[in-house]
This record gives structure tokens, C-alpha cells and sequence, in this order.
């Protein structure tokens, strides 16, 4: 693996799954193969399990890591041509060039502005940071996509599944502030290239983009579309033809033991209580955002091990050994 922006840049999802629960059973197996190699993490937002299970992660296969959390001291320049006479003091071109020098890997963590919808779209930051530093980049979650949640969500899923096929049902739900679709787009995207039979629920008008879900089918009738689920993913996102516009608050959508049956409750966190989900099922045995949260830490290391390896081989071509 040359790096890891998208879910599609992994070759082979079902032996990365397997690859990441190998790792989860004897997480230091690998210790040496980060020997001198230094990971640089930027983030440009705020971050708890993505920076604690990625540093873990990365420390497991025996990187150094550097974290750097971007304020407004450092403002970034990413358009050519600019005259940079306002409140950017740093182009793009010369800083990820210098983070290169420092680094082996680079991981971003970027939010989107959920004000200018293609550029959102067009994923600048981290595509810049890729474009310009030449060594891997390591997506942390971005103005789109979440790829390193989604691969913990397909691991877990892996984890509890008891049917060949389960029917798996990502359900919106109500929250107080306008939120990004990038887990919800990267956790559709990992599901279409699995063996499930996956729906996705969701008032009217707040559907994700069309290139994403493709012919998934939706469902507009929540109750409806978690009969017989086995796992059920819940996340709140803003509109995307509004583009990052709360259109309504449906109370009626919270998740609750009732419309939750039988199922497994997956959220990414941090989740608002009594609220995206009441009580009852967030402290039940049917809850896994514990053990989804646990599994972060292997998604990024299996993702870390796979480019590892390709930069170890890389080393060992250039130096003939």
C-alpha cells in the first residue's frame, strides 16, 4: 500500500480485515518494522480516538511520532497564484516538502468548511499534502471520507457477525450542530464492497451524494428499515444539497430499545446521549461502540504495516540488500 486517503486505495479488503484481527491477537509481532521511522500527525481539528489509536498503532510497530495540532499561528496557503498579502504566511508547496523531510508518513486530519461544497469536494488539504511531500499520506478523516472508520466498523462487523450475509442499516439521527458526511460516506462505501445486505435510512432531503450511494437502496421509514437488522450504524449528517444545512431536527429518528430489536448498535463516537441514543442501548450487551473504538487502533495498523513494508522494500531496492 502507497498510502491510505480513500477506502479504495486498499487492494483487498477481505484479507486486510483478516490481517488487522491476526495483528489484534499479537499487536507487537511487528516492532522492528517501524525501526526508524517517524510518523508526523497533523491535525487541523480536534481529535481523540483518531490521535491516541493511530500514535498507539504506529508506537505498536515501533514508529516515533510526531504530533502537531494546527492552530491559527500557521495558516496555510493551498491556491497557486495567490498573492499571499492577507492571513496565509505559508504555501502548501513549501511546507509539505519541509514535513517531508522530517517524516516517512504524514497523517492528516481535516474537517470539511460545510460552507463551499466543491471544495469540500475537491479534498484540497490532504490531496495537497499528497501532491506535495511525496511520501505516504495517512488519512485521518478529511473534508469527505473517514477510510480508517470505516475499516474499524468492517472489522468489527467481521468480529460479531453470525450470518454469512447480515443485514446491516446505517440510520440517520437527530443532532444539535451541522456535521460532515464523510463517516457516513466511507462507512456506505466499505459496505458496498462487502457481503452484506446493507439499506440505508433517512428523513427526506438528507440524502448523501449520489456518486457515493449509487443504487443503495433508501429507506424513509426508520422503523421499517430496522426490522430483522443485525447491525445497525447510526450517524447524523448535514444536508448535502443544502449543502451543510440543518433542515429539520426529527426527535422521532433517536435510536431506542424498541426500534433496535435484536440488532447491534454501531457508532463512531462521540455520541450525544439521549439524544443520537437514548440510554438503554448505548449501556446494553448489544452496544459495540467500545469494541469499534478498540478496533481503530488496528485498522490503522494494519494500514501502518502495509505501508511500511512497501517503503522498507522500497529502501532495500535502492540500497541493493
Amino acid at each position: 500500500m502507497k498510502k491510505y486517503i480513500d477506502i479504495n486505495d486498499i487492494k483487498n479488503i477481505p484479507l486486510i480485515i483478516k490481517e488487522a484481527i491476526d495483528l489484534k491477537k499479537a499487536p507487537f509481532q511487528y516492532k522492528n518494522l517501524g525501526t526508524n521511522k517517524t510518523l508526523i500527525m497533523l491535525f487541523f481539528n480536534a481529535s481523540l480516538r483518531t490521535r491516541l489509536s493511530t500514535e498507539k498503532a504506529a508506537k505498536n510497530l515501533g514508529m516515533d511520532v510526531i504530533c502537531l495540532q494546527i492552530n491559527n499561528s500557521w495558516n496555510l496557503e493551498f491556491e497557486d497564484g495567490t498573492i499571499m498579502n492577507l492571513n496565509t504566511s505559508e504555501h502548501i508547496k513549501e511546507a509539505a516538502k519541509v514535513i517531508a523531510q522530517y517524516a516517512d508518513i504524514i497523517a492528516v486530519r481535516a474537517f470539511p468548511t460545510l460552507i463551499e461544497k466543491e471544495k469540500d469536494n475537491a479534498e484540497i488539504i490532504i490531496n495537497s499534502f499528497s501532491k506535495y511531500s511525496n511520501i505516504p499520506v495517512l488519512n485521518l478523516e478529511s473534508a469527505t471520507a473517514h477510510p480508517l472508520q470505516a475499516l474499524a466498523d468492517a472489522i468489527t462487523i467481521n468480529e460479531f457477525s453470525k450470518t454469512r450475509k447480515p443485514k446491516v442499516v446505517l440510520s440517520w439521527a437527530p443532532h444539535p450542530k451541522a456535521l460532515p458526511q464523510s463517516v457516513a460516506n466511507s462507512f456506505v462505501t466499505m459496505m458496498q464492497q462487502l457481503p452484506v445486505d446493507f439499506s440505508i435510512t433517512h428523513p427526506k432531503d438528507y440524502e448523501l451524494n449520489s456518486n457515493i450511494t449509487k443504487n443503495i437502496k433508501v429507506n424513509y421509514n426508520q422503523e421499517d428499515a430496522l426490522k430483522d437488522a443485525d447491525f445497525v450504524y447510526v450517524k447524523n449528517w448535514s444536508s448535502y444539497d443544502d449543502y451543510g444545512k440543518v433542515l429539520h431536527q426529527d426527535t422521532n429518528w433517536m435510536i431506542t430499545k424498541n426500534k433496535l430489536n435484536n440488532a447491534k448498535f454501531m457508532h463512531c463516537l462521540p455520541v450525544r446521549r439521549n439524544i443520537v441514543v437514548e440510554d438503554a442501548v448505548l449501556d446494553s450487551d448489544d452496544s459495540l461502540v467500545i469494541e469499534q473504538a478498540n478496533n481503530r487502533t488496528f485498522a490503522a495498523q494494519v494500514v501502518l504495516k502495509q505501508i511500511l513494508e512497501k517503503l522498507n522494500l522500497k529502501t532495500e531496492n535502492l540500497t541493493g540488500f
